[in-house]
């Protein structure tokens, strides 16, 4: 009966909680993300073709791409713009290079107040760092099977 009782319990809760929860509007919010993230990745390619314009070749002009999209992630961040950026666009403000630039700043900012050492340093790479260890494993292990496969030392 004890075990009968519980489970009417959890069930009534069940039922409350879903008829006072928040419904998400879910049209909305993949439009937002859409928006967001095209508007980001359409900043990119423009900063692109501006470096192209400016005489640059692709892959040093994807390189400073890259540099200023980090820069303008971590500097909007700095400014709390980024966050609130977040809060509407959902998942179309991770978008990968801007959102890795966050997740880097975002710990820092939070932890500044405990010191450069065991507050920025320390926390800095929470989010990020397994990523980049993760990827440089990665990348490693591809590198070491493309040069096996290519013949290794006996090429």
């Amino acid at each position: 009966m004890n075990q009968n009782s519980k489970e009417d319990r959890e069930q009534q809760f069940q039922e409350k909680f879903n008829r006072v929860k928040p419904s998400q509007p879910v049209f909305k919010n993949l439009i937002w993300a859409f928006i967001v993230g095209g508007l980001i990745c359409t900043l990119g390619q423009f900063i692109g073709d501006y470096f192209i314009h400016q005489g640059l070749g692709k892959k040093e002009a994807a390189a400073a791409t890259s540099v200023v999209m980090v820069f303008l992630g971590a500097f909007f961040t700095g400014l709390g713009v980024y966050d609130d950026l977040g809060k509407y666009a959902g998942a179309g403000s991770i978008v990968p290079i801007t959102g890795f630039a966050n997740s880097v700043v975002s710990p820092a900012m939070e932890f500044k107040r405990e010191g450069f050492i065991y507050g920025i340093g320390a926390k800095m790479f929470v989010i990020a760092g397994p990523v980049i260890v993760y990827g440089l494993v990665t990348a490693f292990a591809i590198g070491l099977i493309y040069w096996f496969r290519q013949g290794g030392l006996y090429q």
